[in-house]
């Protein structure tokens, strides 16, 4: 038997991630959440329990049940995973849907978030706690570093590389064998025929950047 989750964060990719769980029959502890006004409430019958970094739940995690970190925010998903790294010496677990398919020989870090048809092919490499949305497919031999977020139904072509924290937004579409450098952004819909520089914002088809 799984031990039960503790969900870090109550909004964004939290309720779809309780779903998840509760799909592979894995219990969800609970909610917490820095937003006081959500405290006492309930998703789907589970409560939010307090504030993500209390103690007296924290405490919790790595002896009694797991930790999940559910926040689209990157920063604010990097702190919280830093602390449990620190302070509780344990990674995040992963939440992957039932209807996702990983190939046998991809390889997958800590703490991602993968959604429904999520499609992971042959000798593909996923870094740790990224958010892998619906439908979207990462083609046989390509690297996701950590942090990264892919959007609804993206299409991540063979032997693409895509460097920590990048964003990439629903619809879009990487041709095979280019890098999308670290922290960049790609509008939803995109065409990405070229690479894309470390920290720049692209978007159209073909994708270009937009001006600062």
């Amino acid at each position: 038997m799984e031990k039960p989750v503790i969900i870090l964060g109550a909004k964004g990719i939290a309720h779809p991630a309780l779903e998840i769980f509760n799909s592979n029959k894995v219990v969800v502890y609970g909610f917490l959440d820095e937003d006081e006004k959500l405290h006492g409430q309930e998703i789907n019958v589970v409560p939010i329990l307090g504030n993500p970094e209390d103690e007296g739940f924290l405490k919790l995690v790595g002896k009694k049940c797991e930790a999940f970190v559910a926040v689209d925010d990157n920063k604010y998903r990097q702190f919280l995973v830093k602390m449990l790294n620190d302070n509780r010496k344990v990674q995040p677990i992963n939440a992957i849907h039932q209807t996702a398919y990983i190939s046998t020989d991809a390889t997958i870090g800590h703490g991602n978030f993968v959604n429904a048809k999520v499609n992971i092919g042959a000798g593909t490499m996923i870094g740790s706690h990224c958010i892998i949305n619906s439908g979207a497919i990462v083609d046989h031999g390509s690297k996701v570093g950590d942090f990264v977020q892919l959007g609804a139904g993206s299409i991540a072509n063979s032997n693409v590389i895509i460097e920590e924290g990048a964003f990439i937004g629903s619809g879009v579409i990487l041709v095979s064998g280019i890098t999308v450098g670290k922290n960049a952004r790609i509008g939803a819909g995109s065409v990405v025929i070229s690479d894309v520089k470390a920290n720049d914002t692209v978007f159209g088809n073909p994708a270009a950047p937009i001006k600062k």
